[in-house]
């Protein structure tokens, strides 16, 4: 199994039942995901590179030029001098990893919405692109901290094998606390929506993303699983993992916003 790992290194573990977070103390040097080795407590005076392995992963953010998002590589985000502003920076109180993303911001050009959201790469650097074959999952710890009305906080993203820039699947959080998972209908559009969960706002809470057999899309969320069929449809193209503040709503508003914290992202492939 190639494992790909992004672990915060706080000195707890998560246990999340219903909206309740609960935390427990977690040994110095203990053994997580993948064998990361947890230390004592994360360096909240350190940016996010000091305390996630971020070798894997680029940054897209909400400024620049009309059309074309910053985006960020892997190894300007990688080590404790590593990169961070006002849009992607360590929360000093905790060391987590706090993506921002205002209604006001640069979008894609297949995009009304602003985002702070990293794409999954390849060690090597070049941009992660698999098959649906196999098995392949992305699971995270995380809280909203803020949002308007509707952020994406995960998604499998269509990559080569067409023309369409559409997701596989897209997770949501709302303000109302419901957790949504949007399937894709077929690589031209349509998204069918399924309420997984809810969780209060600023609450943790965690989820798993995954493909296997090449036609079954798996998601849990805080301890509970469902599937969902892949369209055939989807066959010719390949994938990558997303995660961040994908903010769901535009106003002209730079303060308003979608706020997210991740305190651990794993990604792997088998």
């Amino acid at each position: 199994m190639r494992m790909r790992t992004l672990l915060t290194s706080l000195a707890t573990v998560v246990a999340v039942t219903g909206g309740l977070a609960l935390t427990a103390p977690v040994a110095s040097g203990s053994t997580g995901a993948a064998g990361v080795v947890a230390s004592p407590l994360a360096d909240p005076s350190v940016a996010p590179g000091g305390n996630f392995d971020l070798g894997v992963w680029q940054l897209q953010e909400p400024i620049g030029s009309p059309g074309s998002p910053t985006t960020i590589s892997s190894s300007r985000l990688q080590g404790a001098n590593g990169f961070q502003d006002s849009y992607f920076y360590t929360d000093t109180r905790d060391g987590a990893m706090t993506l921002w993303a205002p209604e006001k911001g640069v979008t894609t050009p297949n995009s009304n919405y602003a985002r702070s959201e990293l794409r999954e790469m390849n060690r090597s650097g070049s941009a992660a692109d698999w098959s649906l074959s196999g098995t392949h999952t992305m699971k995270a710890t995380l809280r909203v901290v803020s949002v308007t009305s509707n952020v994406c906080v995960g998604q499998i993203h269509l990559g080569t094998g067409g023309t369409s820039t559409k997701p596989l699947l897209e997770l949501y959080y709302r303000s109302s606390g419901d957790i949504v998972l949007g399937t894709e209908n077929s690589p031209s559009g349509g998204q069918t929506l399924h309420t997984v969960g809810n969780v209060s706002v600023g609450k943790t809470w965690s989820y798993t993303i995954g493909v296997s057999g090449g036609n079954t899309i798996n998601l849990t969320v805080n301890g509970s699983t469902t599937h969902y069929a892949i369209p055939s449809s989807f066959n010719a193209y390949k994938q990558y993992f997303k995660a961040g503040s994908y903010n769901q709503s535009s106003s002209d508003s730079t303060t308003k916003g979608a706020r997210v914290a991740f305190y651990g992202l794993t990604v792997a492939h088998s």
